[in-house]
């Protein structure tokens, strides 16, 4: 077992600060132990505003959930009642509570995944700092490393959460635990879906989850067929690159994990994962759209007239505008490459996730479109109709209808090119009542 220093366990104290758990630690039997992320997370110095309270104990579990729920007036959870694991849910806070496995705390933490998380503290006075597997040197080194090959086959999932755990600490992952996972990345297409897109979604969350679900890629542990735009799309989805596209904090947070998941889970992907019916909806579209620009952006055969005609598409270097576009190079992709209508569809259905597709054009762009987007009042990122259809039926004589609707269509196009006013009043309403009229008639259908 490696050795730590007194100050270490007191620092460790410190950062646990067991003061703010919703139970002392006195209330808890005799050889209890806290387990895994708090012990790792403490020891790195990161100090969450609800610790992660994992423990073990000598008896049964569920028994002493129950008495400490009756004690503190929680609730108590059965989550495993043939392993003796509960959860205590007290104050707003959640404590799961396993009995330990095996004679003695060293025999229960050599059953877990990786060193970082087979550490323990015991909470009896003095705290001791149990470190049977060297996590503590990995800790330092900042190596994830599995305890065993049989280990990680226990439960599959922890194959996919050594990725995540690594995007999550910045670490790298030893070669023979990644060989490991590489070997045994077929097994995950037995763990439940749910689970599976849970890790997905917190490495996807991470600081450089793009490069974390590449890693998922690259072991084979996603579903999805990798390919060439796919994984250029992904390396796009990078924090850096937002932040010159003109995305702000709050826009980070959650376009960036949107758009890494639109990259790389497809339709049959998205399926199998039991996505929400609101995810696989926001991910399909967002890739849709994305494929629909990619395939405008393709050049054309180099023998056509127009090649190496279609503007700038190579970057230069650093700091530079882009070079001349070459036979055979895509383009970078536009929105405005899109017909009007096309546009206007593209708008109306990514309307509240518009910056998690920006990432995929210039920066320039980017910023532009995003200004426009963060307007509310814009008539073409924020498109709708410039009168309603009660009003157009009162003053039209119109009866509700596919008519009706195709008439709402084509005024709020009008609008979200700026033919239409895009503000209210009686001079705006009577152009928009005008330009409606004009449509009605058999002579056409577009406004002056």
């Amino acid at each position: 077992m490696a050795g730590s220093s007194r100050g270490q366990v007191q620092r460790l104290w410190f950062a646990l600060d067991p003061a703010r758990w919703p139970l002392p630690p006195d209330a808890l039997p005799a050889g209890t132990a806290l387990v895994g992320g708090a012990v790792r997370d403490g020891l790195l110095g990161r100090r969450p505003e609800r610790v992660d309270l994992d423990l073990v104990v000598p008896g049964d579990a569920i028994a002493l959930s129950r008495d400490l729920a009756r004690r503190f007036g929680g609730s108590a959870v059965v989550l495993d009642g043939e392993r003796s694991i509960a959860r205590l849910v007290l104050r707003g806070w959640t404590v799961d509570l396993a009995r330990r496995l095996g004679p003695d705390l060293e025999t229960d933490l050599g059953r877990r995944d990786y060193s970082v998380n087979a550490m323990a503290l015991t909470l009896a006075e003095p705290p001791r700092l149990l470190d049977p597997h060297g996590g503590l040197a990995d800790l330092e080194q900042g190596e994830l490393r599995a305890l065993s090959e049989a280990n990680l086959l226990d439960d599959p999932l922890r194959l996919l959460r050594g990725i995540r755990l690594a995007s999550e600490l910045g670490f790298a992952i030893e070669a023979r635990t990644w060989a490991w996972i590489c070997a045994h990345h077929g097994r995950l297409d037995g763990v439940a879906g749910e689970r599976v897109l849970a890790e997905l979604e917190r490495i996807a969350a991470t600081a450089t989850g793009e490069q974390g679900l590449a890693r998922v890629w690259s072991a084979g542990l996603l579903a999805s067929q990798a390919d060439a735009p796919a994984l250029a799309a992904l390396a796009r989805c990078s924090q850096a690159w937002a932040n010159r596209c003109g995305l702000n904090a709050a826009e980070l947070g959650w376009a960036l994990p949107l758009a890494r998941l639109a990259a790389v889970l497809d339709g049959a992907a998205l399926e199998r994962l039991r996505a929400s019916r609101r995810l696989r909806q926001r991910a399909l579209g967002l890739r849709r759209w994305r494929q629909r620009l990619e395939a405008i952006a393709q050049p054309r055969p180099q023998g056509s007239a127009e090649a190496g005609h279609q503007g700038s598409a190579e970057a230069g270097p650093a700091g530079q505008p882009p070079g001349p576009a070459m036979p055979g190079t895509p383009r970078p992709l536009r929105l405005d490459d899109l017909q009007e209508a096309e546009r206007l569809a593209l708008q109306r259905e990514l309307e509240a996730d518009l910056p998690a597709l920006l990432l995929q054009l210039e920066a320039d762009d980017a910023k532009a479109a995003l200004a426009r987007w963060r307007d509310p009042q814009d008539p073409l990122f924020h498109p709708r109709a410039p009168l309603d259809g009660a009003l157009l039926q009162r003053q039209l004589q119109l009866k509700p209808g596919p008519e009706l609707g195709q008439l709402l269509r084509h005024l709020t196009l009008e609008r979200a090119f700026g033919r239409l006013p895009a503000a209210r009043g009686p001079e705006a309403d009577e152009r928009v009542l005008s330009c409606a009229r004009q449509w009605l008639a058999p002579r056409g259908q577009r406004c002056d």
